[in-house]
């Protein structure tokens, strides 16, 4: 019998959201390429670099998990999606860029107690995102992270 290789790795991050058509203008504007179009507004896949960032109507993400719908957290939810870069130049300007096409500041950019530079927004259904600059993690000419061993 042929056993298959079980290959743990992170492939999708699908967001549940509230309005398809704000969230993929949201996205788009944000500069993520958007694919697999043939979908239209039913699920939105975008390519960010390494993973695919897919959007879904919160209720249908919530159905297919067997999960309730609501009530649907106010607060944190116990996951944040990082935008790394390169320099603190580059962490101030991403966040302007983002708020400027519609995020919400939750922290302003600031030194971090390892080293960094970070700060938080909020996509336009409280997703939560960390723009940061942290030591130890390169952000190479690709745009990729790259970890040390």
């Amino acid at each position: 019998m042929n056993q298959l290789a079980v290959v743990p790795r992170f492939t999708v991050i699908t967001l549940g959201v509230s309005e398809m058509r704000r969230s993929i203008a949201f996205y788009t504007s944000l500069g993520f390429a958007r694919k697999f179009r043939a979908t239209g507004e039913a699920v939105a896949f975008f390519d960010t670099g390494g993973t695919v960032m897919g959007l879904y109507p919160w209720a249908d993400l919530a159905r297919d998990a067997a999960l309730p719908d609501t009530p649907r957290p106010d607060g944190f939810r116990g996951v944040t999606l990082a935008w790394n870069c390169r320099s603190i130049e580059e962490v101030d300007a991403a966040l302007a860029f983002a708020l400027s096409k519609g995020a919400r500041l939750l922290k302003p950019a600031d030194v971090t107690d390892y080293g960094g530079y970070s700060g938080y927004i909020a996509d336009p259904d409280g997703h939560v995102w960390e723009i940061v600059v942290a030591p130890g993690i390169e952000v190479g000419d690709d745009a990729r992270v790259h970890l040390p061993d």
